[in-house]
């Protein structure tokens, strides 16, 4: 017979991975950072990054256009 703090214990394990995968499929780029207290998952963290491509050296001052 399973013991009922098994079965919540369960349930707690189950919510806290679902979390993990929406904030994962919910990024393109970052990190999900997992916080555990006492052997126990108490938080779940997600960092989403941009970013922004820099300007290639040989189209600087040409605004991004071929030569004048």
């Amino acid at each position: 017979m399973n013991h009922p703090a098994d079965e919540t214990n369960a349930a707690a394990e189950q919510r806290w991975l679902e979390v993990v995968r929406e904030k994962v499929r919910a990024i393109h780029f970052g990190s999900v950072l997992v916080t555990v207290h006492e052997g126990r998952v108490t938080q779940v963290e997600s960092v989403e990054k941009t970013r922004i491509d820099p300007e290639r050296p040989e189209e600087r001052g040409r605004g991004g256009k071929g030569r004048a």
